[in-house]
């Protein structure tokens, strides 16, 4: 398949996304009329667009500025390969620190 590059069919895209969330959540209100149910979906989908805004966003900008994600498949490849070499600050590391990848200026460009 190829890659969509009409911007009119991205937005209805977008558009029709974000009906079939809203009437999936409409859905489960009605069924479960209850302040926890709205609650409790309030909280998974707010979970899940920061978790994909990982995925997507902070992987590819600050973690492995490299590697170009196409979907969640190619997100689960990539944390089950070895190719990700991110590293939790040590104790000699100030916390807030990257680990920058060999090869790679760990200075921003001017």
């Amino acid at each position: 398949m190829r890659d969509l590059i009409n911007p009119k069919l991205m937005y209805l895209k977008a558009a029709l996304f974000l009906l079939g969330g809203a009437l999936a959540a409409v859905g489960l209100v009605l069924e479960h009329p209850e302040f926890r149910t709205v609650l409790l979906l309030a909280i998974a989908v707010w979970c899940f667009a920061r978790c994909y805004y990982f995925a997507f966003y902070v992987i590819e900008h600050y973690i492995d500025p490299s590697y170009h994600f196409s979907g969640l498949g190619s997100f689960a490849i990539y944390l089950l390969s070895r190719r990700h070499g991110a590293t939790i600050p040590g104790p000699s590391e100030p916390e807030g620190a990257a680990h920058v990848p060999s090869g790679r200026d760990p200075t921003p460009d001017s």
